[in-house]
């Protein structure tokens, strides 16, 4: 691969302008496509097969006319303010004309208002109306949303709190704000402190920006034909520029260094791309597998996640290995580093090392055990991690649906934000609603159930519906537990009566996508992991290391779930970060930053050891190469984690709860692994284990494929020639 690679970057040396050219028409034209097609994201976080979706099927089977989800609906949210009620006659006027406005939009099908559908509290303060459209949730026009925010802005300050919430408008895509902004503005700043040069700190953006531009067309077109949420978008947008960045950091680096050591543009650049290209290579398709591997948990939103993100990690891996090296041979010599004055004196210090990793060498068990005992400790809160998805009321209360979310708990209690619905169904021929009646009496007995309906019918009569009303409310404990129990007193109720009893709404999914994506984590923790060993094992032709890289991974995902439950869900340091609400972790976040931090992790040890792995091939001396790894490859990775600690980190601003915590998430595993794991950890651990490290068995390296990530058939050969 890194024979191939040497002469892909002679090839782009002596084409630059023409891939130039050729990037720039390629970003427009999918500009073009991408404008025109347009995108089409949704809000999907179903799982088929789950004991809520099987049950919301039947729902919609049997009585089609309570499918809540078949409408976009609306939810506007009255409070009258101090002494008055909603039903008095002046207020009453004042809703009904603000109700008659939205009939003027013909995107509106039906309004469901307070005082002819009884919406309204026991003390008469707090209402809503409900408005159905046309249109699919995610499909209604702009210009129905603009008339309604306007229209609610202009009725506010007449004696009534007027709030909403909804599921009609469509899933918003924002690229390009304040996060990636301020992400890229610190990024360039430590690449311009990296390379003390203003150009060279320019180029990974720019060619960053250039792969992550192609790659979120690409994305925003596939909408159109893959069901996708919003969310894949911002994950793609978040992986492919620190990436995109990183890879282009190592190759210049690599670049600058050849130039310093006297070798040409042409073959400085060839060389750059047969070595850190190589391992750029090895290390993009390694987080492409993890993300790609996302699918064995078999969950579409999650599958299309992982494509989404890997999507622009591929298109990142072509632009630093094909653009990246045109834009060295145009930049050419003004990348070359200053020439360092001479010194006059000895230097008192080994320059093959720096100062860190004299000191890890020097108390490689005391500096282990004390990083790895830190670790644990910030791992303990992870013992109590719960899960689900953030609802409204996590929201910040300067959005409207957060005030509209509390308005509704204030008036009919917690658990009205999230209703259960109850299907029953009966075997018996005889007397079915009976049968039903009195199985579902057995469930009101069941604590923390707020109001349960009587059993409504479908038309064969052999089926009922009934709401559910919690005590507490839909992200709570006391919840789930509900949703738990009545499972399985329906397990007693069947083998009694030969009545099945069915839960479904927005709460028990959330439970049942929670519960399934717990289960699934381990099993894709164990197939990471296998594919790790085998990996690395092929690369550093090592058994220990691949294990080393391995723990250090559990280390980093551990302590970096141990950290979102101590900030996300236990709530401390929140308002610090910006969550404006503590709340369970986001369910798909584990298995999510699972993935994600294996690639990455992955990344930082392939460009931090094959370093070391080229020293000691060269010296056989296994401290030397330990040392030389951290003075060659050290900074490069300080500042790629850095980077990436900033774009990730950058993402906390946004307004999304999901955004932001896996944001945060992966800005705290990057500093986790980068800084503490791979420049710590793993430096100790090579030094404790010395030649015992690059132990491999010769029959196992006989029948290992050798895939030279350090680019050492390039090397080996001093082939100086034109590539």
């Amino acid at each position: 691969m890194s024979i191939l690679l040497y002469r892909l970057g002679g090839w782009a040396v002596r084409k630059k302008y023409l891939l130039l050219i050729v990037g720039i028409a390629v970003l427009a034209l999918m500009l073009v496509l991408g404008k025109g097609l347009g995108s089409s994201f949704n809000g999907d976080l179903s799982i088929p097969g789950t004991k809520s979706e099987k049950t919301l099927a039947v729902l919609n089977q049997s009585f089609p006319q309570a499918n809540a989800t078949s409408n976009a609906t609306m939810q506007i949210v009255f409070k009258a303010l101090q002494e008055e009620t909603l039903d008095s006659q002046s207020n009453q006027q004042k809703l009904m004309g603000l109700l008659d406005k939205f009939k003027r939009d013909p995107e509106v099908l039906e309004i469901r208002d307070p005082f002819q559908y009884g919406s309204l509290n026991a003390s008469k303060k707090i209402g809503y109306a409900t408005l159905i459209y046309k249109n699919k949730p995610g499909e209604v026009p702009e210009s129905s949303l603009d008339l309604l925010a306007r229209t609610v802005e202009e009725s506010r300050g007449a004696g009534i709190q007027i709030e909403y919430s909804d599921n009609a408008g469509p899933q918003e895509v924002e690229v390009g704000g304040i996060a990636e902004a301020v992400g890229i503005g610190i990024a360039y700043v430590i690449l311009t402190l990296t390379f003390a040069s203003f150009l060279a700190a320019g180029l990974p953006i720019l060619t960053a920006l250039l792969g992550l531009g192609i790659g979120i067309m690409i994305i925003m077109i596939s909408s159109n034909f893959i069901s996708m949420s919003s969310v894949s978008l911002s994950l793609a947008v978040m992986l492919g520029l620190a990436v995109g960045i990183d890879y282009a950091l190592f190759l210049i680096s690599r670049y600058r260094q050849n130039l310093s050591e006297g070798k040409s543009i042409e073959q400085s650049a060839a060389l750059a791309n047969g070595t850190a290209g190589s391992a750029v290579v090895f290390a993009g398709m390694t987080v492409i597998i993890a993300l790609l591997g996302l699918a064995v948990a078999n969950i579409p939103f999650l599958t299309a996640m992982g494509v989404a993100a890997a999507v622009t990690v591929f298109i990142a891996i072509l632009v630093a290995v094909i653009f990246v090296p045109a834009i060295l041979g145009i930049a050419g010599e003004r990348l070359r580093p200053r020439a360092k004055a001479a010194k006059t004196t000895k230097p008192k210090s080994d320059p093959a090392s720096n100062a860190w990793g004299r000191f890890v060498s020097k108390y490689p068990l005391p500096v282990g055990i004390v990083a790895i005992l830190l670790l644990l400790f910030i791992s303990y809160p992870a013992l109590h991690l719960k899960t689900g998805i953030p609802d409204n009321g996590m929201k910040s209360e300067e959005h409207t649906e957060r005030r509209a979310y509390d308005l509704l708990a204030e008036a009919f209690g917690p658990g009205f934000n999230g209703p259960l619905v109850i299907i029953a169904r009966s075997e018996s021929e005889t007397d079915p609603q009976g049968k039903i009646r009195q199985a579902t009496n057995e469930l009101r007995s069941l604590p923390d159930i707020a109001i349960m309906s009587e059993p409504i019918p479908d038309a064969s009569g052999r089926l009922a519906m009934l709401n559910v009303i919690p005590v507490t409310g839909p992200l709570d404990a006391k919840t789930k537990e509900l949703v738990t129990n009545i499972r399985d007193k329906a397990t007693d109720i069947l083998e009694a009566s030969h009545v099945e009893i069915m839960v479904t709404g927005t709460a028990a999914m959330n439970i049942d996508i929670s519960d399934k994506l717990n289960q699934v984590l381990p099993r894709f923790a164990i197939l990471i992991v296998s594919l790790a060993i085998i990996l690395l094992g092929m690369v550093f032709r090592s058994i220990l290391i691949p294990i080393k890289a391995v723990l250090g991974y559990l280390l980093t995902l551990s302590a970096t779930l141990g950290f979102i439950v101590f900030v996300v869900q236990d709530g401390h340091f929140s308002k610090f970060f910006g969550i404006p609400q503590p709340g369970p972790v986001l369910s798909f976040l584990p298995i999510l930053v699972a993935g994600i931090l294996f690639g990455l992790a992955m990344d930082y040890e392939v460009f931090l050891v094959s370093r070391m792995r080229e020293e000691y091939s060269h010296s056989g001396n296994p401290k030397r190469a330990v040392l030389g790894g951290l003075k060659t490859s050290g900074t490069v990775v300080s500042a790629a984690g850095l980077i990436m600690i900033a774009v990730f980190a950058s993402f906390v601003f946004a307004e999304d709860t999901m955004i932001k915590s896996m944001g945060l998430s992966l800005a705290f595993g990057i500093l986790v692994d980068a800084f503490i794991v791979r420049m710590t950890i793993v430096p100790a651990a090579m030094m404790l284990m010395n030649k015992a490290a690059w132990f491999y068995p010769k029959w196992l390296d006989r029948i290992t494929p050798n895939i030279d990530v350090e680019g050492e058939s390039i090397q080996s050969k001093n082939d100086h020639s034109t590539p």
